[in-house]
């Protein structure tokens, strides 16, 4: 016997997470494919400070709708 959910389940990336949890409190996003934006080719970071971690992962972006800011850049970093 067989339960009737299905066993499979779409793996999620958190800017998906992210862009659901914003859609719960009334704000429109998606994501965009990662390494299509300008933004995305830049320094993130000066390495001239010593507080800066040399090391930075890029996450992507989320684009917003209907809001004042266009876009937020997920990043990591350490």
């Amino acid at each position: 016997m067989h339960d009737s959910e299905s066993d499979m389940s779409h793996p999620m990336n958190k800017n998906e997470e992210y862009c659901l949890s914003l859609k719960k409190i009334g704000i429109d996003a998606e994501t965009k494919p990662l390494d299509t934006d300008v933004v995305e080719q830049e320094n993130y970071y000066s390495k001239h400070f010593t507080n800066s971690p040399a090391m930075v992962t890029n996450h992507g972006i989320i684009k917003l709708k209907g809001s004042n800011i266009d876009e937020v850049q997920i990043i990591q970093k350490g």
